[in-house]
């Protein structure tokens, strides 16, 4: 009595599947890595096994249509901080410039790139004053970090999902 291949089917996608929510969590804080689409693609892969894959396609649409939604708003937030602080485009490039170049400075990089990015993306733009410049920077920063915080809210909901469907 031995293990047949579609067990080892079911166990690989199993394995494969945590990898993806593990590289999708940290994506949500490193701006390259899509962090929600790699943790929902966890989803139909544990769907397409024996073992585990026994839930609806409700549950794969409604992450998706979640999965979509943050990421778009993943790109809009920091617009709509910066704007609203009385920054400009260039500071919100700054801001994704700054959060790039962090990305190499470990934790507080990500933390202080965005802000130094938008700050000098501010600068650079016209002639503003610190003030109004610092201020642009922290609307745009204060976007980004909403972004993070809300791919991160959809990414730990589907690694829940996912947990509940395992055990």
């Amino acid at each position: 009595m031995g293990i047949d291949l579609f067990q080892y089917f079911d166990y690989l996608l199993l394995f494969f599947s945590i990898g993806l929510l593990l590289i999708g969590l940290v994506g949500c804080v490193v701006p390259v890595i899509p962090g929600p689409l790699l943790s929902w693609l966890a989803l139909p892969c544990i769907w397409f096994t024996d073992r585990w894959g026994h839930f609806g396609a409700t549950t794969l649409v409604v992450w998706a249509l979640l999965m979509i939604a943050v990421t778009v708003l993943d790109y809009v937030v920091p617009i709509i901080g910066t704007k609203k602080f009385g920054g400009t485009k260039q500071g919100a490039w700054g801001a994704t410039i700054g959060i790039i170049i962090g990305l190499f400075f470990g934790p507080i990089g990500i933390i202080v790139g965005p802000f130094l990015g938008a700050f000098i993306g501010e600068k650079l733009n016209s002639n503003t004053s610190n003030d109004s410049a610092l201020y642009a920077a922290l609307g745009s920063f204060m976007g980004i970090l909403s972004g993070i915080v809300l791919k991160l809210a959809v990414s730990v909901g589907i690694t829940i999902a996912f947990l509940r469907i395992i055990f």
